[in-house]
Parts: structure tokens; sequence; C-alpha cells
């Protein structure tokens, strides 16, 4: 398992009975994780300094309780990267801190490629990785279904001084704009996506990670450049192993280009204790370059 310790602006304090304790910047947030099923105490009761808490409901979904003053956004560093946070519906903040495995890694690859890279976010959020890959140099083309998150992502790479880098922000179903693109005879040199489980795009389509991943991944092949610097997946969904993914990388990208295919469990770090808190898995492409 990889972990993302290199953060000064996030820490899990605390973890417990489905809950984590985190900091984000100076506010201290209750958020709920399923995958935390040990006793450690109850935090509200351990800890006073608590900003907000979200609430699960029993009927689904939920509702952040304020406990102290919070701010409707501010703002965490991730070295030079900047990123703003909200309270979100379903107890998200806009930003997983765990991706910072990511981002060391696509920054790295493209500042030592000595080339100009074009890169390809898909499911592309708020946009982490389209920010980290801005501040290496690289151009992006960023993609999400939702209006709301590709604005977002706007205000990352503004709040990250990057606004005159070479970005175009996309709503749409990503299988569409792809199809789109292998008729335009367009070509990425890198693409990253982090696929739900389930979702519905711009226009209603609906996505199932088990029946749509491999399909995607192979019509991406198709928009591809000659020599791609990396192909990344991204998964948090449960019951599907890391080698699932490796095995789609190998099927579609370890036919096509000479590269290292490989996948890990990524993680944070609790901070009051030896433990650390699984976020998920990458499955990666990466030239020898």
């Amino acid at each position: 398992m990889e972990i993302a310790n290199k953060w000064k602006d996030y820490e899990i304090i605390d973890a417990s009975n489905g809950e984590k304790l985190e900091r984000w910047g100076n506010i201290i947030l209750l958020r709920p994780d399923p995958q935390i099923i040990w006793n450690n105490g109850n935090l509200l009761d351990k800890y006073n300094n608590i900003h907000a808490r979200y609430i699960r409901s029993n009927k689904g979904g939920g509702h952040w309780e304020n406990l102290k003053n919070t701010p409707a956004s501010w703002t965490v560093n991730y070295n030079d990267l900047k990123f703003n946070i909200k309270q979100m519906g379903f107890k998200h903040t806009g930003l997983f801190p765990e991706q910072a495995i990511n981002w060391d890694f696509m920054m790295n690859k493209i500042k030592n490629s000595n080339r100009p890279i074009k890169v390809l976010n898909l499911f592309a959020y708020t946009g982490g990785a389209t920010v980290a890959c801005l501040k290496a140099g690289a151009s992006v083309v960023h993609v999400d279904s939702s209006k709301g998150m590709v604005d977002w992502a706007k205000e990352n790479v503004n709040s990250s001084g990057l606004a005159d880098r070479k970005v175009r922000y996309i709503v749409d179903d990503v299988v569409k704009f792809v199809k789109r693109e292998i008729r335009r005879g367009n070509q990425y040199d890198a693409i990253v996506m982090d696929p739900p489980s389930y979702g519905r795009g711009a226009n209603g389509e609906v996505w199932d990670i088990e029946k749509d991943l491999y399909d995607l991944v192979e019509l991406c092949m198709d928009i591809l450049s000659d020599n791609p610097l990396f192909f990344i997946i991204n998964s948090y969904t449960t019951g599907l192993s890391k080698e699932v993914f490796t095995n789609i990388l190998k099927m579609t990208m370890g036919k096509r280009y000479k590269g290292k295919i490989y996948s890990e469990e990524i993680g944070l770090a609790i901070t009051n204790n030896n433990l650390v808190l699984p976020c998920g898995i990458y499955s990666r492409y990466e030239s020898y370059e």
C-alpha cells in the first residue's frame, strides 16, 4: 500500500466506529467511512474542537451538522497546488487527499518527459489531477458530466494561479466525448480517469463500472498518441480487486505499447495511532521514458 504522507494541510486525526476525524487546514470535520469497523472510542466525546459532522440518514443520504462556525468554503494547499473545500451532499468535501500519490506521479512524469504532453482527465470531478498536470506544464482536457463540478474545477485551477494554462472544460458524458474525439482524430499523450461505481451522464446516460469500464478503456486506445506517457484508472468500487484493473490495462495498453503496468492500494495514515485507512486503488500504465 502507498501512503499519501506529504500533506501539511490535511490529516486524519483519529478514526473509530465508522467515522474519521479530519483536519482540513484549520477546520476539523467528522465524516463517515464504512471501512472503519474498529472501536477507538466515541470521537465526539474525545474531541471538543470539531467544526462540523456529517450525519447519515437511515433513509439514505444525510446532512451536515455545524458544531462551530464553519466557513462556506476554504482552501488547503498541497505543495504549490491549492484547492477549495466545501461541505457537499453525501459527506464529500470536493477533494480526495489520497490522490496526492497520483498527483506526484503525474507531475514527475510530465516534468521529465521533455516534450509537450496533452492530458485527458475523464470523470474529472473538481480537478485535482487537472491542477497537478497543468502545474507540471501539460495541457489538459477536463471532462465531467456535472456542470457544478466543472465550475468547481475552474475555481481550483484559478486558485492555484494556473488560469493562463492550456485547459478545456467539457460538460459531457465521457463515453460520448471519447467517441467524438475518435471521429475528430484528436489524440492524447496521457489519460487519467476516476470512474464511479454507478452514475448518470449529462443527459441521463447510465454508467455501470462492471459493465462499461473495459469498453471505455478500449475506446481510449483510439485517441492515444504513438508514445503515451501514462494511463491511470482510479477506483473506489468495493469488491473489485486491484488485479481486475491490472488485467484491463494488460488487455488494452499492454497489447499496444511497451511500458510498466501495475496496481496498488492507496491509503492515509491516522495520526493518533499506528493505523492506516485504505482509500481505494490505482492502476497504471507508464512508459519507460
